[in-house]
């Protein structure tokens, strides 16, 4: 028998903590035990001394197992389970692709993702723009969009992970978020919860990033991929660039309209083509549904090429309560701003550099992202036709065009746009899309990092 203060104590002054210890704080989190003055301890005595890699996939695991861990052995797919997380950016649509992508390709997404935190959009609040799709469902639902659609994105239910709810609402009081440790328990409890075959992460790089350098957000990839395959599952991860917008637009219903129209083969901006490519080529890997990274592309191709990949999003859409011709006829559900007019820069030049993060907090001044968890959103708003890093405007190419409820959210964001872009005279050097590949071995050894 233990005591949580102990536990805490034990931590306090250093010491690494067994299997046993963890899961029974982890159990005292759930079951209202252990109290939020020593989750609050624990959260801070872990911040300063850290864990290391067995107590981060022991406390993974607890977490996991605190709730829900959904069983498809009844579902009978000819596949395997596949799902990819993002650390969180601006105009980072991928996921809405990635996952139809991957389902023509023989891949099943059972993809639980979140509503937008800070700077960051959230995959949830983007589906919220399409009239009738429901993000809060049923297990059966969630398993039968699965089963037919081939992939199916959704929020996370109460029975999945309670610990990890408890756990975040402390940690987000008491300054303790940024923990490496934590952070790796919470993003993969989550996602191994679903029982997946594999897992890519997308960790991002730069001004619109989760973590604050380079080193970081590679350390962060590393803890992951280690716990995630410690715990059982195929993980490797990709660090990917977010020194400025990934999508041409920013904003729910933009977002959607872009991966809709990159689906049909309408437009499709090159970044965001790179990356999502990237990661999906790097899921059929893991999923063992390519021997090859060049293999994956070209089945990924012709997933787009043959509309293949349209029509699994489609069905998707219409098993989660939205419209049967969503696909077909997007304009006509996702309603426009009031105001739509583009923004331009006071001085011609070349784009140097952005903060994406304020970017990202543009969005969120329109409407389009959360001061407070209770907020309600404008899905309407936010940034489309966005300008890219090196390219060179003019009094014909814009900064952005605006979505706006009124003139003055309008005024408010072209001033916040103008100072968040910086124009110059001098192009960029060499723009990077994806950094590095992180990939282990079965005996947890970290392998050769690989480019993409």
């Amino acid at each position: 028998m233990f005591l949580a203060q102990e536990i805490i104590r034990s931590k306090r002054n250093g010491a690494v903590l067994s299997n046993a210890e963890i899961a029974f704080f982890v159990q005292g989190i759930t079951d209202g035990s252990v109290s939020d003055g020593q989750i609050a301890a624990f959260a801070m005595a872990t911040y300063f001394q850290g864990m290391n890699m067995d107590e981060r996939v022991a406390l993974t695991c607890a977490m996991r197992d605190s709730g829900d861990v959904l069983n498809w052995q009844d579902c009978g797919f000819d596949g395997p389970l596949l799902d990819k997380h993002s650390t969180g950016g601006v105009g980072d649509v991928t996921s809405l692709m990635l996952g139809p992508l991957v389902a023509a390709c023989g891949g099943y997404v059972p993809m639980i993702s979140g509503r937008g935190l800070g700077h960051t959009g959230g995959t949830l609040d983007k589906l919220d723009a399409i009239p009738g799709y429901q993000t809060s469902v049923s297990s059966e639902l969630f398993r039968n969009t699965v089963r037919e659609a081939g992939v199916a994105i959704v929020g996370q239910t109460a029975a999945l992970v309670p610990a990890d709810k408890r756990f975040y609402a402390v940690r987000d009081n008491t300054a303790t978020v940024e923990s490496m440790g934590l952070i790796t328990a919470s993003i993969l409890s989550k996602k191994l919860a679903c029982s997946l075959d594999a897992l890519v992460m997308d960790v991002k790089v730069g001004s619109g990033a989760f973590m604050p350098t380079y080193e970081d957000s590679k350390a962060l990839a590393e803890s992951i991929v280690t716990v995630a395959n410690g715990a059982g599952t195929r993980t490797s991860a990709l660090l990917t660039d977010m020194n400025q917008l990934l999508a041409s637009s920013a904003g729910n219903a933009l977002e959607v309209a872009e991966a809709v129209r990159f689906l049909r083969g309408d437009s499709r901006n090159q970044r965001l083509y790179d990356v999502t490519m990237a990661l999906s080529a790097e899921l059929l890997l893991q999923g063992k549904l390519a021997d090859s990274i060049a293999s994956a592309k070209t089945k990924l191709e012709h997933a787009l090429q043959s509309g293949a990949a349209a029509e699994h999003f489609s069905r998707m859409v219409h098993c989660l309560g939205g419209p049967a011709d969503f696909v077909d006829k997007y304009p006509r559900y996702l309603q426009p701003a009031n105001v739509i007019r583009p923004v331009y820069a006071d001085n011609e030049g070349i784009v140097e550099a952005m903060d994406t993060r304020a970017i990202g907090m543009a969005v969120v001044a329109l409407g389009g992202g959360r001061r407070q968890s209770q907020d309600s959103l404008d899905y309407r708003v936010g940034f489309s036709n966005f300008c890219q890093l090196g390219e060179t405007l003019d009094g014909r190419k814009p900064l952005a065009v605006i979505h706006a409820n009124s003139e003055a959210d309008f005024a408010q964001a072209a001033a916040a746009l103008k100072a968040a872009v910086n124009i110059g005279s001098k192009a960029p050097e060499a723009i990077t899309q994806i950094y590095q590949t992180i990939r282990m071995d079965s005996t947890l050894k970290q392998t050769e990092e690989l480019p993409a």
